[in-house]
């Protein structure tokens, strides 16, 4: 498992400086990373065995096995229900097709691995575009103050120049600002289109298949109808055609069964929750930060509670000198230098601000 999965171990490590906040990480880290892990998961036949195995009568199972897996399997979705083994042989197969049956085919299991794996890099688009755009700055900007031991002397320096940097670039900042909030909406609208587009790919299954599961685990035995079975049939039917000896078409019906929808069908529904939960996450994520950006007093709040070691004139004087670019930046550094220097450096701020020499 470890040489399997060995190679997303590298993307767990934690940044050194913080330039977003935890529900983007969720995008571009957690959900980016299990992606792929599912994308893996379903290509490694050791702990799946072979994707598709079929049974026919006349015709090398290796033939059968590739022809059903390139040209697709059906089931019958009205024959889903019924007493196994009476009524019909698995849910959603029949031993014929008659008039009135629907047949329903599944193309979808030959291409999981890259839809999975092309999820996973549209999550992290948003976090290569703010990396691109942020440059590395809020790096700059901390200068090594978030080790644990500074000295007084390289305190007071870099205090300095963080205090010079703010006022030399006063009200220039909100360009770096909207930028952060613009990949922000890219993460909302991008895991609400992933809804969207795993629904299509399973044929208008995706947007209610996590509800189902739970309603289904609910019902009586007798009135059950496992939507696992329905979209990720785990027993296909596949009809394979070929001449005979005089030149006629024969046509062979064969029973498939498909091990990697036993994987599929727990991915998807895991997906579904965390897709759900991570567009509502997303859409107070963008309410919080319309809020922020209209409401000065909000900020000021914010910018008490990073710096809660200084004094509140001290903050209402930076705030009140702050637009939404500067007042992002400073919150940031709030982030990821050490407390202490963090409560000098809102000090020399106010100092500065208020018309001050520093000491």
């Amino acid at each position: 498992m470890f040489h399997v999965f060995g190679p997303v171990k590298g993307l767990l490590k934690l940044d050194e400086v913080c330039v977003d906040n935890n529900v983007f990480r969720l995008h571009y880290k957690a959900t980016f990373i299990m992606l792929l892990t599912f994308s893996l998961l379903v290509t490694s036949r050791q702990y799946i065995g072979d994707p598709i195995d079929c049974v026919v009568e006349g015709v090398p199972q290796n033939v059968m096995d590739t022809y059903c897996w390139i040209y697709s399997t059906f089931t019958i979705p009205n024959r889903v229900n019924g007493e196994i083994g009476k009524s019909i042989a698995h849910p959603g197969v029949h031993g014929n097709v008659e008039g009135e049956d629907e047949v329903k085919y599944h193309k979808y299991y030959q291409w999981v691995c890259f839809c999975l794996f092309f999820q996973a890099m549209l999550f992290y688009v948003p976090r290569y575009l703010w990396k691109s755009w942020e440059g590395g700055r809020m790096k700059s900007l901390v200068m090594d103050l978030n080790c644990p031991v500074v000295s007084e002397s390289c305190q007071i320096e870099r205090r300095g120049l963080l205090v010079d940097y703010f006022r030399a670039n006063l009200h220039q900042q909100n360009f770096y600002a909207y930028r952060f909030f613009f990949c922000e909406i890219l993460n909302f609208i991008n895991v609400f289109g992933q809804i969207y587009l795993m629904d299509v790919f399973l044929g208008g299954e995706f947007t209610t298949y996590g509800r189902d599961v739970l309603w289904f685990s609910e019902m009586e035995p007798e009135d059950r109808s496992d939507p696992m079975a329905r979209v990720f049939p785990k027993v296909t039917k596949c009809t394979f055609h070929k001449y005979g000896p005089s030149g006629t078409v024969q046509k062979f019906d064969g029973l498939c069964v498909l091990p990697l929808n036993i994987v599929n069908e727990k991915i998807y529904v895991f997906l579904w929750f965390w897709f759900i939960a991570l567009t509502i996450l997303s859409g107070l994520s963008l309410i919080y930060r319309m809020v922020v950006v209209a409401w000065p007093s909000l900020r000021l709040f914010l910018l008490r509670t990073r710096s809660r070691l200084s004094g509140q004139h001290e903050v209402e004087a930076i705030a009140d000198r702050f637009q939404i670019g500067d007042w992002f930046v400073l919150y940031q550094l709030g982030k990821n230098i050490n407390p202490l220097i963090y409560k000098d450096l809102v000090s020399d701020l106010a100092t500065s601000f208020e018309g001050k020499q520093l000491i």
